[in-house]
Formats: C-alpha cells, structure tokens, sequence
C-alpha cells in the first residue's frame, strides 16, 4: 500500500473515532442526536461537568444499563484529559455495545482551554455516616 494512502487511511479512521472541543461544541448546536457522555465518576462529574452533558461512568455501561439508549444517536465520551482513559474505556464499551461513539480528545481540560463553559452538578453527594 504506497504511503500516501496508508496516511490518508489512518487519518480518515482517526476522525471517524474522535473529536475536539470546537467541533463538539458545532455539532451540539447542529444536531439533535448528539448526547455527551462524562463517563468519569459521579463525584467527579458534580465538581465540574461539560454543561448537557449525562453522567454516566464506564465502569456501569453493560448491555443492561444501555438498553433504553437511542441508537440512532451520536454518542461522545469524556474523562478529565490527558492521563485519564475513562472516556477511552466508555467509547470501547458503547462501540462493542453496537453504538455509534466518538472520544473527546483532552477531555474536560481541552474543552476549557478552548475557552467553553462548564457547570457544576446541582447533586448532593452523601457521606458514610463516619465521616459526618
């Protein structure tokens, strides 16, 4: 295969599969079925969340919990960034799950440098009883 085209391959696949802040943030104001997915955890996700944005970590996706999820939707995982693979581990469950995903690439961080808002879950987080 002449190099050109294994590139033009790679590049092609890479795309397929990922996303970056600015084009997430156009295709939630184009598209109806694109549902963000912040597949760190609950706790994680009530301190600072991308805003639309569901909870939903990745070690709870299963054929049981994801049974009543549009599959014609676009779905778009997340985790904090660089050295986080949270949402690396979401998109593989949901693409062996038969859905269609892409991972955001650098996460929660990238999506603030790239300078959009973020919000804070309005969910209270309930301590053992030891530590009241």
């Amino acid at each position: 295969m002449p190099i050109q085209t294994e590139a033009t391959e790679h590049f092609r696949a890479k795309l397929a599969h990922e996303t970056d802040a600015w084009d997430l943030r156009m295709m939630m104001r184009e598209r109806s079925d694109v549902v963000v997915i912040d597949a760190r955890s609950e706790a994680a996700y009530s301190q600072e969340h991308i805003p639309a944005a569901i909870s939903f970590p990745h070690s709870r996706m299963n054929a049981t919990s994801t049974a009543d999820m549009d599959r014609r939707a676009l779905y778009v995982t997340y985790c904090d960034g660089i050295g986080c693979n949270a949402s690396t581990k979401g998109a593989l469950k949901l693409a062996e799950l038969g859905f269609d995903v892409k991972e955001l690439i650098g996460g929660i961080e990238w999506w603030k440098r790239d300078g959009y808002p973020t919000e804070i879950a309005s969910v209270e987080l309930k301590l053992p009883e030891a530590v009241k």
